[in-house]
């Protein structure tokens, strides 16, 4: 059952934005509302809403701090059809207005990231369309371990077909740059967009379509220098470029030059919105 638990936390993420509710979950799974209501609890610890309610106002957070957004658009893309129903939870949430909360966290970032002394070579990037073969893991991004271990997330489970042996590893890395409540790691292979159409993967193993998109990426020795790769992007490179970033998870690759991390940046028409 852990499996279908499994895909029902991923469709609540990439339904936040819809009006679909928990019966079309359930049956999309097969079961009754009152299956899926308990097993969900039991796996997660909360309801299938409430853990729906607590990742919008967790992408709300990031969207308010890292992109200019209005507050109305946010509310719109975080699913909540009304501004002040959004309001009022995302202050239940944070203990403060969205307008407040954006101040605060932007004059933080730029206090502390300004304040540290680490740089990073930083290249503003346009990628191709590609996809990624992925697998959940419910822990941090404090957690990742070796990159060939990421290929193979799980102790019991299936392995990838070996065709699949040379992809490159890669982490979406869902706790960054905001830190979450709901730890999510999804850990896999890159592959070129349509390798894969024709593969039947393991489960849980799901394809991740990763569009044409411009990153800002940046080299790193090891792993442990995530987070200040980070904090330097947000707080030097991006604001001295005029660039946002769009609120999708940032992306680490174990490339054969080395690990990468790629920031989703936000289109330029999309800016204004």
């Amino acid at each position: 059952m852990f499996n279908e638990m499994m895909r029902a936390e991923i469709w609540l993420q990439e339904t936040l934005a819809s009006d679909l509710g928990i019966e079309d979950l359930a049956r999309r799974l097969g079961y009754s509302s009152s299956q899926v209501r308990r097993r969900f609890r039991q796996h997660f610890g909360m309801s299938p809403g409430a853990y729906r309610d607590r990742l919008r106002l967790e992408k709300a957070a990031r969207l308010l701090v890292h992109t200019p957004h209005g507050v109305s658009r946010i509310a719109e893309m975080c699913g909540y059809r009304n501004h002040s129903a959004f309001s009022r939870a995302f202050h239940r949430r944070y203990t403060r207005s969205p307008r407040e909360y954006r101040r605060r966290q932007r004059w933080c970032m730029r206090k502390n990231e300004w304040a540290a002394a680490t740089g990073f070579p930083v290249e503003l990037r346009d990628m191709p369309p590609r996809d990624a073969i992925v697998t959940r893991r419910y822990a941090s991004s404090r957690t990742l371990d070796d990159p060939s271990e990421w290929k193979h997330p799980l102790e019991d489970g299936e392995p990838l077909p070996p065709r699949l042996s040379e992809a490159i590893p890669i982490a979406l890395l869902h706790d960054q740059p905001l830190d979450s409540e709901l730890p999510r790691l999804d850990l896999g292979v890159q592959v070129a967009h349509g390798e894969a159409a024709d593969l039947a993967l393991p489960l849980p193993f799901r394809l991740v379509e990763l569009p044409a998109r411009r990153h800002a990426c940046v080299p790193l020795e090891q792993i442990s220098q995530l987070p200040a790769a980070v904090h330097f992007v947000l707080g030097r490179t991006l604001p001295e470029q005029g660039e946002h970033l769009n609120g999708e998870p940032p992306l680490l690759l174990d490339t054969p030059a080395g690990l990468e991390l790629q920031l989703p940046l936000l289109e330029a028409e999309a800016a204004g919105g």
